[in-house]
């Protein structure tokens, strides 16, 4: 006869953690948010009635900026909500009881961290659709209206120097000398005559900028004479234009704020040309292992709050969870940083922070939170 399967059933304490995590995570995620765009809304003021930058258009950068926000923002907002929300139960008196009726701690960090992971499956589901997409609203915005030189459809980007128009089918950023450089990809040139006439056509496998000019790599020229087209075929061949690199990379999306889609793209374009896909597959590997690093991040500050029960130190012990979520933020930056300029493949650099952590919360709880206790 076979066994049947037996799964932990929901109760309605575990409700009652999950609904008191997600209130508390709803509304720090609220305050973090509308504190950080209420700070970029003040910084875009500084543009106002410059090339046509209005107030309306702060508003809108802000506006469509929002989902980016709310996921950058999410990890600390999961970490505070739910130490706040656990620890409100601790000072209430019902975790207490919880224990005393027999409630394991395991049992109450996860049916806290239930929530946490619903939440962050809805984060990752946004910052790959709606976020991305906002931001290359606002890049786009942003450069027709502070340059007026450029702008991108469904074919790439296009730009207007003078009697030529520019079409690049994609442009990456290429680290290049220790920073990120714009390179043009399936660049196409036409050239028009005053009274709207092509007069040439030029495309070109890459280009890349090299002091006041851009150089094109693998051109194909053709040239309209009359009924008569003339071609050539060059290596390279140096273009003198007015567009600025800087101007361009402003109309990009910067590489952590693609979507996962769009950076392996990007990635597999720069490896196919053999260029480096630092720039890409670091923020790439970063997003795909966004949501382990938040359930590590939370599960490992969690046991901080059943100290409590006993000592009395709740304050200190999320004030301290609060430390750690702004030291979980620019340490994950530098251990990454770190993994990276040692030599470190991106996917175990990324991986590197949520390791460190996890090892550090093992020395410091041990065994702490005991074996699931059946009811």
């Amino acid at each position: 006869m076979r066994r049947s399967l037996r799964y932990p059933r929901i109760k309605r304490v575990d409700m009652l953690i999950g609904l008191t995590v997600l209130g508390w995570i709803l509304v720090v995620w609220l305050m973090l948010v509308g504190l950080d765009a209420v700070i970029q809304f003040l910084r875009q003021l500084r543009f106002v009635g410059q090339n046509g930058y209005t107030v309306a258009n702060a508003a809108f950068y802000v506006a469509v900026t929002i989902p980016r926000r709310m996921y950058e923002m999410y990890s600390s907002a999961a970490l505070i909500g739910s130490l706040l929300g656990l620890g409100g139960l601790a000072a209430s008196g019902e975790l207490t009881v919880m224990r005393a009726a027999g409630m394991s701690r395991r049992r109450i960090v996860v049916s806290g961290m239930v929530v946490v992971t619903i939440l962050v499956a809805g984060v990752m589901l946004m910052g790959e659709t709606i976020g991305p997409v906002g931001d290359q609203l606002d890049q786009m915005m942003q450069a027709r209206l502070r340059h007026g030189q450029v702008d991108a459809v469904g074919s790439g980007l296009w730009a207007r120097d003078g009697d030529r128009i520019i079409n690049a089918r994609r442009t990456v950023l290429d680290m290049s000398r220790g920073h990120a450089q714009v390179q043009l990809f399936d660049v196409r040139i036409f050239t028009l005559t005053p009274d709207g006439q092509l007069a040439r056509f030029d495309h070109a496998r890459t280009a890349t900028h090299a002091g006041d000019q851009w150089v094109l790599h693998t051109v194909r020229s053709s040239v309209v004479d009359g009924p008569d087209i003339r071609s050539t075929t060059q290596a390279s061949e140096r273009w003198t234009s007015r567009i600025s690199p800087r101007v361009l990379e402003k109309s990009m999306i910067q590489p952590q704020y693609l979507s996962m889609r769009d950076q392996w793209l990007n990635m597999h374009y720069l490896e196919h040309n053999h260029e480096d896909a630092m720039t890409y597959a670091v923020p790439f590997w970063g997003r795909v292992l966004y949501p382990l690093n938040i359930l590590v991040l939370v599960s490992c500050a969690l046991p901080m709050v059943f100290g409590s029960l006993r000592s009395g130190t709740l304050g200190k012990r999320i004030f301290a969870g609060i430390l750690l979520a702004l030291a979980w933020y620019f340490g994950q930056q530098a251990l990454v940083t770190f993994g990276v300029v040692n030599g470190l493949p991106p996917l175990p650099a990324n991986l590197l922070p949520a390791v460190v952590l996890a090892m550090l919360a093992w020395f410091y709880f041990g065994l702490r939170i005991g074996p699931v206790r059946r009811r």
